[in-house]
């Protein structure tokens, strides 16, 4: 299984930013997928999950800003980012569990970096 995560940059606080994953050795209605993210110095956190079934979980930090979709024709998942705060700033990790549940992540792909400054 391998994830490819793209889309990441620089953007001013309050702008959109919308990060894809390719994943290619599952297929991606099959098995939960989602976002991971890791600013400097601190550790790891969920940002969104999206089940097999097609249920979407998110942080609470960014409920209403962030959506999660796929495109499994083209198995490839995204993140929208809209209003992006400097705390967004983080390397962003796109990730999928060997589970149709959002429980816990088996594959991870490289990360893409979001740099969040005016």
């Amino acid at each position: 299984v391998q994830l490819q995560a793209s889309g990441g940059g620089l953007v001013r606080p309050g702008g959109s930013l919308r990060l894809s994953c390719t994943v290619s050795g599952l297929t991606l209605g099959d098995y939960a997928v989602g976002w991971v993210r890791q600013a400097p110095g601190k550790e790891r956190k969920g940002v969104s999950c999206i089940s097999a079934s097609g249920l979407e979980s998110y942080a609470e930090s960014v409920k209403g800003r962030f959506s999660i979709s796929r495109d499994n024709a083209k198995n490839t998942l995204y993140l929208q980012m809209n209003d992006l705060k400097p705390d967004d700033a983080a390397v962003y990790f796109c990730a999928a569990a060997n589970s149709r549940w959002c429980v816990a992540y088996d594959y991870w792909g490289q990360g893409t970096l979001v740099t969040v400054s005016s």
